[in-house]
């Protein structure tokens, strides 16, 4: 009998779908892993994991997939979850970050009295890809006056080169990926 790792069991659940949005894009649908309990509960722990081993005090997830993965790793760590929107989504008083995208621009917003000096803050996300939006959550967390404890992803699609363009923002933070792609 053969038991199956979790990084088989995540990557299994994981479908690509060619072509999507665009010609030429193989886009990595979750979705399917999110279908399966023993998948998803995989995954979640995975990240509570990271939260508890970096010293984390509250959660991040990045709109809209990272919210799915990054509350209930908040939630089972026992800490706070804070969600990062597309600007003019939250209401009140926000803190807000442009960023650059490969085919424009884009902006993020966190409420601004969810972060405090002190808060070590994990970023959660499904995908790592070019780092322009976990670069602009880097920046609105510190803009908090929190500290980020590391970014955690499920997939690094290690060809975009994000890891290599988030190094300077980390300043050491530990970025981890369950999966490299």
């Amino acid at each position: 009998m053969t038991t199956t790792g979790p990084e088989e069991l995540l990557l299994s659940r994981i479908r690509d779908v060619p072509d999507y949005p665009q010609r030429g894009v193989v886009f990595k649908d979750i979705t399917p892993l999110l279908a399966d309990p023993k998948a998803f509960t995989v995954l979640t722990d995975a990240l509570t994991e990271l939260c508890v081993r970096h010293g984390a005090t509250k959660v991040v997830g990045l709109e809209a997939r990272g919210f799915i993965l990054a509350a209930p790793a908040a939630v089972r760590a026992g800490l706070g979850f804070i969600p990062v929107r597309k600007a003019g989504k939250l209401p009140g008083a926000t803190l807000s970050q442009a960023y650059d995208l490969e085919y424009g621009a884009a902006e993020i917003e966190v409420h601004a009295e969810d972060l405090a000096p002190g808060d070590r803050v994990m970023v959660i996300d499904d995908v790592l890809a070019t780092g322009g939006t976990a670069g602009a959550a880097i920046e609105l967390i510190r803009r908090g006056g929190a500290e980020v404890a590391g970014i955690s992803v499920l997939m690094e699609l290690g060809f975009l080169g994000g890891r290599e363009r988030l190094e300077p923002a980390l300043r050491g933070a530990p970025l981890e990926a369950l999966l490299v792609l």
